[in-house]
């Protein structure tokens, strides 16, 4: 840990570098050996012509110690970091928050880099004190905290505002990823059912069924606005035929394609902070959160076993849970746990479509057409981009 690391480290010679190059440069290396070589270190600064200043090294001194001695927080080593007066705020008033350093796409590195550069910038003209910020002033962190705020949303000369180009980058990384673990269990699941005999088309139950599921759909309230929203169907008429109305109503529980309609929201329920989720975002919000490898493995698990298998909430996770189709860790009992809760939303729906009885056993109306719902659900991504 020398003046040669800090500058291999930053990528600048010496007379170039900043409290922030230093700083990580410092938290590269085991507190203990930051330490040791601080002396050594702001000798070779001062002779290299850019001794930074006392405010800094003391302040380093005083969280490496820290780090060392144990009593030190995550909070406190990034505050610290964001003292040097060109570190981007890792979380911002607006709640905008940078990626992990490992994670960022080239259209966040661009910005992050960006704001970096406009922060020393700023150094320079003498609009940062940077010691101030290492003496704790809580004058220069507001101004510190809403500089970086106007940077992130102004616009650049072309036109892009940085944290909205940053949070877009997200998003589509976030639906590339999506995408493609949907396209891999579609693929595992076709596999698996090829495998399978084909069930025979329950006619008396789809029929009896479908009647039941536009009773239900027609009513007010619970079950039928969930349902009515996983199958997109909040406005407009429901198709005629039994079949298609089931299925795809059966695989927007599997993938819910709207939100519940804000009409039913009341002023009160929308101004009360301290309220919970309503049972029914309740019950969406669950079935958004069941991840497709665990979709997955519970069908797959009813398709080989047939009708007449229990298919309740604590069944399903253990399935799962046992499972051969996907690498899944659910040793821990929470792990179960959250899994039973997730399905505790399935159950009642499922119920409601004929896929269990009020046992919860499977139904040879269930057996026959979960797979080709949950097919249903994860092929409509597939036709989208057709």
């Amino acid at each position: 840990m020398d003046l040669d690391f800090v500058c291999v480290h930053a990528g600048r010679p010496a007379a170039g570098l900043t409290r922030r190059d230093v700083a990580r440069a410092l938290l590269a290396v085991p507190s203990g050996v930051a330490l040791v070589a601080l002396a050594d270190l702001r000798r070779a600064m001062l002779a290299a012509g850019n001794p930074l200043s006392a405010p800094f090294w003391e302040s380093a001194r005083t969280t490496l110690s820290a780090i060392e001695s144990g009593n030190a927080t995550i909070g406190d080593v990034q505050r610290w970091l964001e003292s040097t007066g060109t570190e981007p705020l890792l979380l911002t008033r607006s709640l905008f928050v940078w990626p992990e350093e490992d994670e960022r796409g080239p259209v966040a590195a661009e910005m992050y880099g960006r704001l970096v550069s406009h922060l020393e910038e700023q150094i320079a003209a003498g609009v940062i004190d940077p010691d101030a910020l290492a003496r704790g002033d809580s004058g220069a962190r507001r101004a510190y905290e809403e500089l970086q705020e106007h940077w992130l949303a102004g616009p650049l000369p072309d036109g892009r505002v940085p944290a909205a180009a940053v949070d877009e980058e997200q998003d589509e990384e976030l639906f590339a990823a999506w995408d493609e673990e949907e396209a891999f269990a579609l693929d595992e699941l076709r596999r698996i059912l090829a495998e399978l005999p084909d069930p025979v088309r329950p006619e008396a139950e789809l029929r009896a069924a479908g009647a039941r599921l536009r009773r239900v759909l027609s009513e007010p309230g619970y079950p039928g606005n969930v349902l009515r929203a996983c199958a997109g169907y909040c406005d407009g008429p429901l198709p005629g035929d039994d079949e298609e109305l089931w299925l795809s109503v059966t695989a927007g529980v599997a993938g819910p394609v709207a939100d519940l309609p804000e009409d039913d929201d009341t002023v009160e329920e929308f101004t009360d902070l301290e309220a919970g989720l309503s049972p029914e975002d309740s019950a969406l919000a669950s079935l958004c959160a069941i991840h497709h490898a665990d979709w997955l493995a519970a069908v797959a698990a009813l398709a080989r076993r047939g009708p007449g298998v229990l298919a309740s909430p604590e069944r399903i996770a253990r399935f799962i849970a046992e499972s051969d189709d996907i690498d899944v860790d659910m040793d821990e009992p929470e792990d179960l746990a959250a899994t039973e809760t997730l399905f505790g939303s399935v159950a009642p729906l499922w119920k409601t479509l004929g896929i269990v009885d009020g046992s919860g056993i499977l139904t040879p109306l269930g057996h026959w057409g979960l797979p080709r719902a949950l097919e249903r659900a994860w092929s409509a991504t597939d036709a989208l981009g057709d």
